[in-house]
């Protein structure tokens, strides 16, 4: 009997150590796949991503498939190499779509044609030229270093205005800010001295007190104002309106011309001296140029082209044209460089628009420092002269 129990004891101390074991073991299992479930999880972050493809999406895809063309890769094999390793989300999906439509058969400015928001009729006209006459890879050179000059340009405009905008934003925020804060502390004061009181602060107060007494219903005309001069704006009338006072208002005027000449003459340099026809060339200035004025003006020289008269009659019949322009054009007409005459023009004028912007700049930031201290040298003497009347009666 004790064998039996000491057995016993024997064999339930070891079911115990096997018990442990096993534990352990599956404490281990357990914890190997959890281990594993986290090495393997990837969190998808493509909805932080860009939606669209940028213009500066546009500029890598044409540098790096220019680059890859360049040293030798077929047209195929560049557009899938860089749908895996390049760019955006939104670009590696166009890409992927370019290089299906490729694949099938179809030629590459073809595939480009059906993504007129990314490319356009420049671009596609442009490549289809270069698949023509072989030399697509230059041609990418050639539109990525107009892509760079555009960029640039735009750059330029905006640092331009950004300054001038900002003193205008802050002005307007230091004028509520003291009606609301700080002509309040002393209404009590002035409401006993209304009848000595200067003009500007009887007005100031008066809209002091209807500011905040009436706050919600400046907010909403403000809105209601902003709202319906956007609304208007993007109406055909309102745009066409607003395309031909960026023509007429002066200085304002010579900005935008000397901009739509830019864009306009080197896209048609690039695209004649390609071998695109002018009906073409036109149609594609059409698209770059965001102005319906300009684009009724290309168009009327569409006409003419038809009617077979030449380029320069169209650019002597407008006014907005400079007689410069109108010269040089004629000129590189007669003597069959117009090209070349016309990428002179756009470098000329590209040149011309960079010192004006820097100009206007230089120009604008002292007139706003002016009119922002003017404005707040009002509110203060608004402020200052009635208290000194007060102590001037108490002396």
């Amino acid at each position: 009997m004790a064998i039996n129990i000491k057995q016993l004891e024997e064999q339930g101390g070891t079911s115990q150590v096997a018990a442990k074991t096993s534990l352990r073991a599956g404490a281990a299992n357990d914890g190997e796949p959890s281990v594993r479930k986290l090495s393997d999880v990837h969190i998808n972050l493509d909805f932080l991503a860009p939606s669209k493809v940028t213009a500066n999406d546009r500029m890598f895809f044409t540098e790096q498939l220019a680059l890859m063309l360049d040293t030798g890769n077929s047209l195929l094999e560049s557009l899938r190499s860089l749908s895996r390793y390049g760019g955006s989300v939104a670009l590696k999906k166009l890409i992927n779509s370019i290089a299906d439509d490729v694949e099938q058969g179809q030629s590459f400015s073809f595939a480009l044609a059906k993504h007129p928001e990314v490319f356009n009729s420049t671009y596609c006209n442009l490549v289809k030229a270069s698949e023509q006459g072989g030399f697509m890879s230059d041609v990418l050179e050639e539109l990525m270093e107009m892509d760079e000059k555009r960029s640039k340009l735009q750059a330029t405009m905006q640092s331009a205005l950004s300054y001038p905008v900002f003193l205008a934003g802050f002005s307007v925020l230091v004028v509520i800010f003291v009606l609301v804060v700080v002509f309040p502390k002393f209404a009590d004061m002035f409401g006993a001295m209304s009848q000595h009181l200067p003009a500007t602060t009887v007005i100031l107060m008066g809209f002091s007190e209807s500011l905040i007494a009436h706050w919600p219903y400046y907010i909403a005309g403000t809105v209601a104002l902003v709202g319906g001069v956007f609304a208007a704006l993007r109406s055909s009338a309102g745009r066409y309106f607003l395309d031909g006072a960026k023509l007429r208002v002066p200085v304002v005027r010579d900005i935008f011309s000397e901009l739509y000449l830019v864009q306009s003459m080197r896209v048609m340099s690039m695209s004649m001296s390609r071998g695109v026809s002018a009906i073409e060339t036109l149609a594609a200035c059409r698209d770059v140029i965001a102005n319906k004025r300009y684009r009724d003006f290309f168009r009327s020289i569409e006409n003419d082209l038809q009617e077979g008269k030449g380029l320069a009659a169209g650019f002597r019949r407008e006014g907005f044209i400079p007689d410069l322009v109108k010269q040089m054009i004629t000129t590189g007409e007669e003597s069959g460089n117009l090209p070349k005459v016309m990428a002179r023009v756009a470098s000329y004028y590209e040149r011309q628009l960079e010192k004006r912007l820097q100009m206007v700049s230089k120009a604008a930031e002292p007139l706003m420092l002016i009119v922002m201290g003017a404005v707040v040298g009002v509110l203060v003497s608004s402020l200052i002269l009635p208290i000194f009347k007060m102590s001037t009666v108490a002396h």
